[in-house]
């Protein structure tokens, strides 16, 4: 092999052969490696708040949801941040790339935004007084368990 050099740069020794690329995970991690879809969701010359909309989204709707709950209406507060989580897994699973909204592997952030978000949400319909959400067999689960 005539001119080819090694990855640091320099030939390697006569009568020896460079190191193949595998596929295989190395047995020691030296660096942290980016989740699957967590590049830019922008081109690179975009401002860097554009290059992260997908999780602008979701906290915007979640600081707007806050906001709601402050001011005293505090179904409708924790709804919104519940719809929050429940549009970031919407968008880590159908966008490609969402920058820092991909924390984990795809599957596990969809189904980690998707559980807290509808849990929040259905928290929040349940809560007292006058819940809009009443799950019947709830009342009996509870009457066992606290006395």
């Amino acid at each position: 092999m005539r001119g080819a050099t090694a990855p640091n740069g320099s030939r390697p020794e006569h009568g020896t052969r460079p190191k193949a690329r595998t596929r295989r995970f190395p047995s020691i991690t030296r660096t942290t490696a980016r989740p699957e879809g967590g590049g830019r969701a922008a081109a690179r010359d975009a401002p860097a708040p554009y290059r992260q909309w997908p999780i602008l989204v979701v906290l915007g709707g979640v600081v707007i949801g806050l906001v709601i709950t402050a001011a005293d209406a505090y179904r409708a507060g924790i709804v919104l941040i519940g719809v929050s989580l429940l549009v970031g897994a919407g968008l880590r699973w159908l966008v490609p790339s969402v920058g820092m909204l991909a924390v984990r592997s795809r599957f596990t952030d969809v189904i980690t935004y998707g559980a807290l978000g509808a849990a929040i949400a259905l928290l929040a319909l349940m809560a007292q007084p006058n819940p809009i959400v009443e799950i019947p067999f709830l009342a009996h689960v509870m009457r066992f368990t606290v006395r």
